[in-house]
């Protein structure tokens, strides 16, 4: 397949992750209430979101939208990165300041909050989202949420080290990544960049490696919840550990400390051939070193190659509207010119370098950049596990965080860190 033509496929791609998974009406915002002096009152929308890096851009998308809605203001409000956003929107809505519009992971995230949220499906974008994009803000037939990113992760190299090294063919399997780890220590290069002081690193995206290389993950989840199945001394949960482990032995100094951003510089500057993070990093390593040839590798946890040799692509982040808002017609005002404005596809693509969940939106891979174009070409091939953080408890995330970052600093072995993991499940399911 030609590259120019990947991202004209991305519905079906989606609908390919979909199957994975499984082993509008018009919407016109009020006038406003007129003021003394015959003019329209303006409308504040909140949206209270937790992706940091597309900030400046929402910003600067916001204040485009005011310019053209000018009895409209846009609030852009993020906690995100290290905070904590799923208590912070708890603690809005406790104290009657529930944001108009709000991120949503899907899954069981949805049902927590289905009582808060507005129905989207007379929406014009609505049938327009990938049948797999949709899959998760869905309920009894209707869409509750607006899909905004694909996006996917794994272990992004450093093309020209592993070219220089001869790591030829590219590691697939843990045997592999632990061969090709000792290469590149060998040549005096730090092979892995970890940022283990972030706890959504491991808590919600790393360790979902584990949950999808059971037989049967949704039935694996649906156990833990029912009580049949367990994370302790589970086969998958152990490997896992064993590929933190690696990581650790072929790693930078004081992982623990280390953060998102310092990770991603040590990796820009070609200091580390590896690190565990997806296609939003694109716009901050291009912006330290633009020249950088790079691509996405699995995070391999066995030897089984027809398994674990995946990537793990998904919608991370879904826009919801609050029901009870007083200013919910400006919110869908807001939400339609975000994907139907010239402007507002762009940022989604070329600024954001979001792979796109609608069909109206298209792109090419010098729009995206490179991870972003090597995460569709894993699609493509069949080789990308479902995003399926969404379908944990709420709050589980960071408790595994902390249980891991707790395995990572060599306070418990292995067998307990997998007994630790269970009992956050138990606590929170």
């Amino acid at each position: 397949m030609q590259k120019s033509k990947i991202f004209k496929l991305v519905p079906i791609l989606l609908a390919m992750i979909l199957v994975l998974a499984a082993c509008g009406g018009n919407s016109n915002g009020g006038n406003g209430n007129k003021q003394a002096d015959g003019s329209q009152e303006k409308k504040t929308v909140t949206v209270f979101q937790f992706k940091t890096e597309i900030v400046e851009g929402l910003h600067e998308l916001a204040r485009a939208f005011e310019a053209e809605h000018p009895n409209i203001k846009v609030d852009v409000q993020t906690v995100g990165g290290s905070g904590d956003y799923e208590a912070g929107l708890k603690t809005k809505f406790a104290s009657g300041e529930g944001p108009d519009i709000f991120s949503n992971g899907g899954y069981s995230k949805l049902l927590l909050w289905e009582e808060r949220i507005e129905d989207l499906s007379d929406q014009p974008w609505v049938k327009d989202i990938a049948p797999a994009a949709a899959d998760p803000v869905t309920l009894d037939g209707k869409v509750f949420g607006l899909p905004l990113s694909m996006e996917g992760f794994g272990y992004i190299y450093n093309k020209d080290i592993f070219a220089e090294l001869g790591i030829d063919p590219l590691p697939k399997t843990y045997s592999e990544l632990e061969a090709a780890a000792k290469t590149i220590a060998e040549a005096g290069i730090t092979p892995f960049a970890n940022a283990y002081y972030e706890w959504w690193l491991v808590g919600s995206q790393g360790v979902s490696v584990a949950f999808n290389n059971q037989p049967d993950t949704s039935a694996f989840i649906d156990g833990l919840n029912d009580g049949t199945t367990t994370i302790a001394g589970n086969e998958h949960f152990l490997n896992w550990a064993k590929l933190m482990q690696l990581t650790l032995d072929y790693g930078n100094k004081n992982p623990l400390t280390t953060d998102h951003n310092t990770a991603v510089t040590m990796f820009a500057n070609g200091e580390a051939a590896m690190m565990q993070q997806g296609n939003w990093t694109q716009n901050m390593i291009d912006s330290i070193n633009p020249d950088l040839n790079m691509g996405v590798l699995p995070m391999p946890i066995s030897d089984d190659s027809a398994v674990t040799s995946k990537v793990t692509v998904g919608v991370p982040v879904n826009l919801v509207v609050n029901k009870d808002s007083k200013v919910k017609e400006e919110a869908k005002i807001f939400l339609n010119w975000l994907v139907k404005s010239d402007m507002g596809k762009e940022y989604i693509t070329k600024n954001f370098k979001f792979i796109p969940t609608l069909t109206t939106i298209e792109a090419t891979p010098e729009d995206l950049g490179e991870l972003a174009t090597s995460l569709v070409e894993y699609v493509d091939r069949g080789e990308a596990f479902p995003n399926i953080s969404g379908k944990y408890p709420d709050g589980v995330t960071q408790e595994f965080g902390s249980v891991i970052q707790e395995f990572l600093a060599g306070r418990v072995d292995a067998q307990q860190w997998t007994e630790n993991m269970q009992a956050a499940w138990d606590k929170l399911k």
